[in-house]
């Protein structure tokens, strides 16, 4: 057995990415503590009566072709013997007539579970009680929608916006205004980004624009839906395409929640230990170099000290910092104490059917993975479509399986609603915006996620003084994506982690390439 451990904190993504990369490559023994009960992090998947909720949405795509063949290494895409052209065609197919097609009496007996789905992506915008293609779309509808003066204010704004935009960026609304006009971030913009943070889009900083949006504007929008009838795609690869414009995606048959579990599974198979329910609290160093942690079991109270040869932090910065005790500088503790973070709620509402225009048909099912909710008198965010993640997340496809995602701050008016309270008010929302009639509801539940959006404000301008800080210790690698306050997506979390790795194996004590994760324009995406 190698006399090296490495002290993964964090069963997520990128925690469990760094477990199995080790195993692979190293002689380093990896020890994971994941201080809740579920695997994956927020890329986990919630079993309600045999109907399955991804946390947010979790499309597996990615323009890093190494995160790629890892995913399909672990659950390798299903039919992936079959012609894959003659599944695009088929994606292409779907996606032209808007059809959906579920299983007639659920799941094949004999179809294998560890697989991954090739889907069609389409998300819309649901405002004014209408449909508007995302991203938005200069077409027949839009401007049917809106109308010609709002669409020559449009045009008009996007125009000044391309002649004379605003320079410096400092803001998210300076960013956006810059992209896409004034008048259509107005419009479409605004009101939706400020209900995800709950602060005004003038008080973000511009770096949340370059990390999740950075590629697309609507000049972009506009010629990928001009070619769009031309191109005919042979592979689910599409890294010449903004990732806001991808046409499909993989997804795990089951929900994001079985690759990790799956991987977790591989981690102990191959000699790796996960350990659940058991917190990082403190951790212990020497000069430059980590040396152990205080862990306490969230059953019994107990607490133990374990060394550690390497450390892979995942866990809240904010958290890691205070962990690291009374040596940690004035001015970094400052700066950690004020890093904010939105938290998430999920209320799952199972339906017979829906109320939206365009639904097919017993269920009236609509063919989004998600819709974005942009009517400014409800606090509703996005609806998923579970059914069309996967027909494999419904237990019953007789049935519509709904995910309705609100942005809150933990201890605030929604977050204090009882479970009874917010599903109420939950279902006479999407009653109040005619998506659904109260009558067809069947069941739900509610679901709250702690720390799921690191925030681009507070004292986050400041960041740079606890990189600095954390980089000193040699054998402490901060990942992923409240690792890093960084919104990483489930890939360049992972990535992160193979990068530390690559560092460890390679000998190499710099971790700027760690960080340069997600600062590169392939790996952008958008929110």
């Amino acid at each position: 057995m190698s006399t090296k451990t490495a002290l993964i904190i964090g069963a997520g993504p990128a925690g469990l990415t760094a477990a199995f990369e080790l195993l692979k490559r190293t002689d380093i023994h990896p020890v994971v503590y994941e201080a809740s009960d579920a695997i994956g992090g927020i890329s986990q998947t919630i079993n309600y009566k045999g109907n399955r909720m991804d946390i947010g949405g979790h499309r597996f795509f990615s323009k890093s072709d190494r995160v790629m063949a890892w995913w399909q290494d672990i659950l390798p895409l299903q039919g992936a013997d079959d012609d894959e052209e003659e599944q695009t065609i088929d994606i292409a197919y779907q996606r032209k007539h808007r059809s959906i097609t579920l299983p007639k009496n659920g799941p094949h007996p004999d179809a294998t579970d560890n697989v991954m789905l090739v889907r069609a992506r389409l998300s819309r915008i649901y405002s004014f009680k209408k449909f508007f293609d995302y991203p938005v779309a200069l077409n027949a509808t839009t401007i049917r929608n809106l109308g010609p003066v709002r669409m020559a204010k449009i045009g008009v704004s996007y125009t000044l916006a391309r002649v004379r935009p605003i320079k410096p960026e400092r803001t998210l609304e300076e960013f956006m205004i810059n992209r896409f006009g004034r008048e259509l971030y107005l419009t479409f913009f605004k009101d939706y980004t400020e209900k995800v943070w709950g602060v005004p889009c003038n008080e973000i900083d511009s770096e949340w624009g370059a990390q999740r949006i950075k590629g697309l504007s609507l000049t972009k929008a506009v010629l990928h839906a001009l070619k769009q009838p031309f191109q005919r795609r042979s592979s689910i690869s599409q890294k010449d395409t903004e990732t806001s414009l991808i046409e499909q995606f993989m997804y795990p048959k089951l929900g994001p929640g079985q690759m990790w579990e799956e991987v977790a599974r591989r981690v102990e198979l191959e000699g790796g230990e996960v350990h659940m329910r058991q917190k990082v609290v403190a951790l212990a160093h020497d000069g430059a170099t980590v040396t152990g942690a205080t862990v306490v079991d969230e059953e019994t109270g107990h607490a133990r000290q374990v060394a550690a040869d390497y450390v892979f932090s995942t866990m809240p910065v904010k958290e890691l910092i205070a962990g690291l005790g009374c040596s940690v500088p004035p001015d970094v503790k400052a700066v950690a104490d004020g890093l904010l973070y939105r938290d998430f709620i999920t209320v799952g509402v199972l339906m017979r059917r829906l109320a939206l225009p365009g639904g097919v048909g017993d269920t009236n099912i609509v063919p989004d993975n998600w819709i974005y909710i942009q009517e400014r008198d409800v606090k509703l965010g996005r609806l998923q479509v579970f059914n069309n993640w996967s027909p494999y997340l419904v237990a019953d496809p007789n049935t519509v399986w709904l995910g309705l995602e609100y942005f809150c701050n933990e201890g605030d008016e929604l977050w204090t609603k009882s479970d009874n309270e917010f599903f109420r008010f939950a279902v006479d929302e999407l009653a109040r915006i005619h998506i659904i009639d109260k009558n067809d509801v069947l069941d739900g539940t509610v679901v709250r996620v702690k720390k799921t959006y690191p925030a681009y404000f507070g004292t986050y301008n400041h960041f740079d003084k606890i990189r600095d800080y954390t980089d000193r210790f040699e054998n402490l690698y901060l990942l992923g994506r409240n690792g890093m306050h960084r919104y990483n997506n489930a890939d360049h979390s992972m990535l992160t982690a193979m990068t530390a790795v690559d560092n460890i194996v390679n000998g190499e004590r710099d971790k700027e390439n760690v960080w340069s994760v997600n600062t590169e324009s392939e790996y952008h995406e958008e929110k």
